[in-house]
């Protein structure tokens, strides 16, 4: 067993000593998934050093195979929070890849990208070292060494660790070819982790791989390229919960779960988190043909990203402005939306529909933004919670200078908070040509099933109506008019 002593002669000369913690994998145990996180939980909230090493030997030679040095920091900005000279968060530079070329950071390897991360957490009493990617075989034993910096009682003792504390890796994946696979955070699945499985599923699938996941905690980046035909179900909604601390300030890819490049994708009640502010999406999803069913989705600026086809059902989004930032043509169903700031910035490429909200509900969340608050400024400031704006957005030779194909469409929805004009700020139209905007609406009620007083709104936004425009609002309350003639089944 692991033992925690400030020193066996300090307990002699009365000093308190730290009781032993709780080991995950426990020591000598046995069948340990490869992508296993190593856990510690002490009788009290322990401290990450800011130096000293884990490292992870194979017992068969003492070789080391993973080392996580605390001197090294996270990130350039570990706190994700760049300061401005008002103390607010500003928009900052993108850091440096992370990765072997920037040896000044921490740097992991998630699904083929290089991101900076957190080596050991701590939340509560438990700690938890984090190896790397790959670092874990199948089929070894192996042997954990913390240098006593490492973790820390609150006071600043230091946690020591025993040199006893083994644990054996299974002796082999899963079969190639099965159809389904399980992640458990207590070990007792396929995988550990949300990433391992994906790691594990073929790049090209002939037949549906399920990844379900079972209710847990699940602190990780996750990235998810290139690949198809994958099912990621969570045992439930609230009790699957897939989180990191991420934005553009930390790393280069700001989203705490990333799918790109990948077509048929679909993800099934659970809950994905970025615990950071800023830009820092929950979700980014790029491909065709992809799923979002029953989900809870909570990010900050731009907490959805969004290009190709989705299909967005009986899910729930809460984001801190930009909420969609949508390239796709994304079709939302009984789905509600709650922004601390405008809803959307539909970035709709041309010859495709954008984002289209049918049966759905749309709820201004009236608090400062999050990066607003200072000590000077304690209350912070707000911002209208708008459906979306188009403002010049570059030089006007820029491709990015604006979107004059944006399409926004509400069908049968619900808003609260939102102000009469609707949309905001859009670029006047003697600069900007407004014929390709598709911004509509038809039968919008508030919360309470009101229908919504639409004369007030932006001369860019244009009110549906019976019979006159039957055929429009028939077209666009079928997801496959919207989604380029793909008819979306939930599986």
């Amino acid at each position: 067993m692991r033992t925690t002593l400030i020193a066996s002669a300090a307990c002699f000369l009365a000093m308190p000593c730290v009781a032993a913690p709780k080991l995950f994998p426990a020591a000598g145990a046995r069948n340990v998934n490869p992508d296993t996180q190593l856990v510690l939980t002490f009788a009290a909230p322990p401290k990450v050093g800011t130096s000293g090493r884990v490292q992870i030997l194979d017992a068969a030679d003492n070789s080391v195979v993973d080392i996580l040095d605390l001197s090294i920091p996270a990130s350039p900005v570990p706190d994700g929070r760049p300061k401005s000279a008002t103390g607010e968060t500003k928009s900052p530079a993108p850091p440096k890849p992370a990765g072997p070329d920037n040896p000044d950071f921490q740097a992991v390897q998630v699904g083929g990208a290089w991101f900076h991360f957190f080596p050991v957490t701590a939340k509560g009493n438990a700690a938890t070292i984090h190896p790397h990617n790959g670092a874990l075989k199948y089929g070894r034993t192996y042997i954990v060494r913390l240098d006593p910096q490492v973790l820390t009682t609150a006071d600043g003792q230091p946690l020591e660790a025993t040199k006893s504390w083994t644990f054996t890796t299974k002796a082999a994946p899963p079969k190639a070819g099965v159809d389904r696979v399980v992640v458990s955070a207590d070990g007792k699945g396929d995988f550990s982790t949300v990433q391992g499985a994906i790691d594990f599923a073929p790049q090209v699938s002939a037949k549906p791989l399920t990844i379900f996941i079972r209710n847990g905690d699940y602190q990780e980046i996750v990235y998810l390229k290139g690949k198809s035909n994958l099912t990621l179900r969570g045992e439930s909604r609230e009790g699957v919960v897939v989180h990191y601390p991420n934005n553009s300030a930390f790393n280069r890819i700001r989203p705490a779960f990333t799918v790109t490049e990948a077509n048929d994708i679909q993800l099934s009640t659970f809950t994905i988190r970025n615990d950071f502010i800023g830009q820092a999406e929950a979700l980014l999803l790029r491909g065709e043909r992809n799923i979002v069913d029953r989900m809870t989705l909570n990010g900050s600026g731009d907490a959805f990203t969004t290009y190709g086809s989705i299909y967005m059902v009986d899910s729930t989004l809460t984001g801190d402005g930009d909420t969609i930032l949508g390239y796709a043509a994304l079709y939302c169903l009984r789905c509600t939306i709650k922004s601390v700031g405008p809803f959307t910035w539909t970035r709709t490429p041309k010859g495709r529909h954008g984002n289209v909200f049918v049966d759905s509900k749309l709820i201004y969340v009236d608090k400062p933004l999050p990066w607003s608050i200072t000590a000077a400024n304690p209350e912070g400031r707000k911002t209208e919670g708008t459906f979306g704006r188009l403002p010049r957005n570059g030089p006007a030779s820029s491709p990015m200078a604006n979107f004059p194909y944006a399409e926004f469409v509400l069908i049968d929805s619900k808003t609260d908070g939102v102000p009469p004009e609707g949309w905001g700020a859009v670029e006047d139209r003697a600069t900007f040509d407004w014929s390709n905007l598709r911004l509509f609406e038809f039968n919008t009620r508030d919360l309470a099933g009101k229908p919504i007083d639409l004369s007030k709104r932006h001369p860019a936004m244009r009110a549906l109506t019976l019979p006159t425009d039957a055929q429009t609002v028939a077209e666009y309350r079928r997801p496959e008019f919207v989604l380029g003639g793909w008819k979306p089944v939930v599986r």
